[in-house]
């Protein structure tokens, strides 16, 4: 018997991985199958011009198959930017019932809205029977507490939902701690839906790992740990790749020069760049001084030194 593929996808890291970043990840490294936009800002009563949605246009995603994810709980809004992308081509949209942030939570967007499954609920009785193509969710084990999404899961079965991401982690951990294998176990169980496993994919032996734990999981998302070895999805599917430090220098330079040309001045810049390295620093140990030199980079020429130094010093 053939063991199907892992479908791995790129989880969605806002400031980071805009559809330049996914094009030119993509051209320089192999794995990803796909990839979960940053959400779409929520906009009330919005056509939804080119320029809002410029990421998602599908002359800038060519490279990779690409999810559009919402963060809406008005359900009129959420349809109007459904049917817009809809216009775009698109099939299948992502609602994010995971977003940690404290502006987003204190709304009842993102995990916020996990500990009122009511209003998670209603929103889906209004939107589903109206959407023009598939959904998805992204969420996390809950807000404050894991029985949050262990008590919504099995309320959701009755919905065709495409599949359900499950991040391992509470809302309030922000990105601290580790990813909750058990919780996630116990949150399979209570759902009939396909489930994709999000959360501290950092090596090919978590991966391998994890598809032991959980050998009815066939789609991963992985965020964090591509950005810090983008060779870590080739990996995973069995790729080997010899001259690794020279396909980081490629790619860094069609990065940097896109960005150089779209972005207005320095400042954006290198703050778009650093905060790639806050992770792509791990690619070059030892990682806190890596990352100190690069943090202390306030013009174009200083950075575009440090980084030279840094490649040939790992020649």
């Amino acid at each position: 018997m053939i063991e199907k593929p892992p479908h791995l996808i790129l989880a969605p890291i806002r400031g980071i991985t805009d559809c330049h970043f996914r094009s030119i990840f993509q051209r320089h490294f192999p794995g990803f199958d796909s990839a979960l936009a940053p959400f779409v800002n929520p906009q009330r009563h919005s056509s939804f011009q080119p320029k809002q949605l410029k990421d998602l246009l599908p002359e800038e995603n060519q490279e990779m198959v690409v999810v559009p994810q919402f963060l809406h709980t008005d359900p009129e809004d959420f349809l109007i930017l459904a049917d817009r992308l809809r216009d775009l081509g698109y099939t299948q949209v992502n609602w994010n019932l995971g977003c940690p942030a404290h502006m987003v939570t204190k709304k009842k967007r993102g995990s916020g809205l996990l500990p009122h499954p009511e209003l998670i609920l209603a929103f889906l009785d209004q939107v589903m029977p109206r959407l023009p193509m598939r959904l998805s969710i992204k969420t996390r084990l809950g807000l404050e507490t894991k029985e949050e999404l262990l008590h919504l899961l099995p309320r959701l079965n009755d919905y065709p939902l495409e599949e359900i991401i499950i991040h391992g982690r509470l809302g309030r951990q922000m990105y601290r701690g580790e990813a909750d294998r058990e919780a996630f176990g116990l949150c399979l169980e209570q759902s009939r839906h396909s489930i994709v496993y999000n959360g501290d994919i950092n090596s090919v032996q978590i991966f391998r790992d994890l598809q032991e734990q959980f050998p009815g999981i066939h789609r991963w998302m992985i965020g964090r740990g591509a950005l810090a070895n983008p060779f870590l999805p080739g990996e995973i599917k069995g790729v080997k790749i010899s001259d690794r430090l020279q396909v980081l220098e490629h790619f860094h330079r069609e990065l940097y020069t896109c960005y150089q040309e779209i972005l207005a001045g320095p400042t954006h810049l290198l703050g778009r760049m650093k905060q790639l390295w806050i992770y792509l620093s791990a690619s070059f140990p030892p990682q806190h001084k890596t990352w100190k030199k690069i943090k202390k980079c306030h013009t174009e020429a200083q950075y575009q030194q440090v980084i030279e130094t840094l490649f040939a010093a790992n020649k």
